[in-house]
C-alpha cells in the first residue's frame, strides 16, 4: 500500500506542475491538509518538506508554503547519471560511448562517474542534480539503500548488465540464457556429447548463472544425461585436468572468455590440443578472443544496442513518467578456431 504522504505529494506536483497553483500561490497549511486527507500533521508536513527539498516550494515560518518559480518546463536539470564500477573496461567503454549520443541528441548532459561517487553524494543530492539515472550492476547486493531510496520516491532509474530482484526497476542486459543455450547447441550440433560447463570462479553471479541454466536447457533438450553440477569445482588447474580425464571430455562451454582463455592454457599444458582433443566456447566476445592461438568462439553481448535501448527508455520515462519494461537484448554466436566437429 503507498504511504500516506506520497498521496498528498503526488497530488500537489501534479497541481504545480499543472500550472493549477502558479508560482507565488500559497498551498494549504499542514493543518489544512491532515483535515482534508485524514491523516496526521507529522504526515503532511513530511509531503510538504519532501517538496521543498525537490525546489517546488519554499516554506517560511508563520507565512506558510509557497510555490517557487518552477513548473514542469524548467524543474529539470537536463543532466543524466551514468554510474559505473570502473571506466578502464572495454565492455563499460562501448555501453557509455553507445549512451552518450544518444543523451545528446536529447540535449542531455551525461555525467559518468565511478561507485565512488556515491561516497560523498546522497540520493537526495542525486534527485536534486539529476533528473534520471544509468546504473551499471556489478553485484545485485550493492548500494541497495540508494537505489530503493531513488526507486521509493519515483526517480528515473534504469540499470545495466544484471538484474536486482529486491527493486522493481527496469533493467538492459544481454540474454545471458540464451547465449549459454546457443554455446551448448552448438557444441551438439558439431557431435559432442560430453559437454561441461566451466566455472572461471567459486563466485556466480546472476549473468553466470544464466548462461549455466542455458547450458542446462540445452542438454535436456537434446537428450543428453550428462551435465556440469553447479557445485562442481574445476577452478584449480590440477582439479580441470582431473575432471577432463574422469569425464572424457571433449567441449566446454565457459563462463566468460577470460576463463575459456585460461583453460586453453592449462589443457595444452597438459598435453591437450585444441581443438582436435577439445573444444571450448566463451563468452563476451572480448579484444583478446580473436588474437588467442587458437583464435576463440564465442558469444558476444551487444553493448552498443544495450547502452541505446537502456538510454532511450531512460528518457521516455522521463518524459511520459511511464515506468519502461526491462529488455534482454539478443546474443550473437562469432565461431573461430577453438572448436571443431567430432564424429559420432
Amino acid at each position: 500500500m503507498e504511504p500516506l504522504y506520497l498521496k498528498i505529494l503526488r497530488d500537489l506536483e501534479y497541481n504545480i506542475t499543472s500550472g493549477k497553483f502558479a508560482a507565488g500561490d500559497q498551498l494549504p497549511t499542514e493543518k489544512e491538509l491532515s483535515e482534508q486527507y485524514n491523516v496526521s500533521r507529522i504526515t503532511s508536513k513530511r509531503a510538504l518538506n519532501e517538496l521543498e527539498q525537490q525546489g517546488l516550494i519554499k516554506r517560511t515560518r508563520g507565512k506558510g508554503s509557497f510555490v517557487t518559480g518552477a513548473t514542469s518546463e524548467n524543474n529539470t536539470t537536463n543532466r543524466i547519471l551514468l554510474l559505473l564500477p570502473f571506466t578502464d573496461d572495454g565492455a563499460i567503454g562501448n555501453l557509455s560511448g553507445s549512451i552518450l549520443p544518444i543523451m545528446q541528441n536529447a540535449q542531455y548532459e551525461l555525467m559518468m562517474v565511478t561507485y565512488d561517487f556515491l561516497n560523498t553524494h546522497t540520493a537526495q543530492d542525486i534527485k536534486n542534480e539529476f533528473d534520471g539515472l544509468i546504473y551499471y550492476t556489478e553485484d545485485e547486493n550493492q548500494h541497495l539503500d540508494v537505489l530503493f531510496e531513488l526507486s521509493f520516491a519515483d526517480f528515473p532509474i534504469v540499470l545495466l548488465d544484471k538484474e536486482v530482484p529486491d527493486l522493481n526497476l527496469p533493467s538492459f542486459l544481454a540474454d545471458n540464457l540464451a547465449g549459454g543455450k546457443d554455446a551448448c547447441d552448438y557444441l551438439i550440433k558439431a557431435g559432442h556429447k560430453k559437454i561441461a560447463y566451466l566455472f572461471g570462479d567459486h563466485y556466480h553471479p546472476q549473468s553466470t548463472r544464466q548462461r549455466y541454466l542455458g547450458y542446462i536447457q540445452s542438454l535436456m533438450e537434446h537428450h543428453i544425461s550428462f551435465h556440469t553440477s553447479f557445485e562442481e569445482d574445476t577452478t584449480s588447474e590440477e582439479r580441470l585436468i582431473d575432471y577432463v580425464k574422469q569425464h572424457q571430455i571433449t567441449a566446454f562451454v565457459c563462463e566468460n572468455d577470460i576463463t575459456a582463455i585460461q583453460a586453453m592454457r592449462t589443457l595444452r599444458q597438459a598435453g591437450f590440443a585444441i581443438p582436435q582433443d577439445i573444444s571450448l566456447v566463451g563468452f563476451d566476445n572480448i579484444q583478446a578472443a580473436i588474437f588467442v592461438d587458437p583464435p576463440l568462439t564465442t558469444i558476444s553481448q551487444n553493448f552498443k544496442a544495450i547502452g541505446e535501448t537502456a538510454g532511450k527508455a531512460l528518457l521516455s520515462w522521463i518524459k511520459t513518467k511511464q515506468k519502461p519494461q526491462s529488455q534482454k537484448i539478443p546474443v550473437t554466436l562469432f565461431v573461430r578456431e577453438s572448436t571443431k566437429e567430432i564424429k559420432a
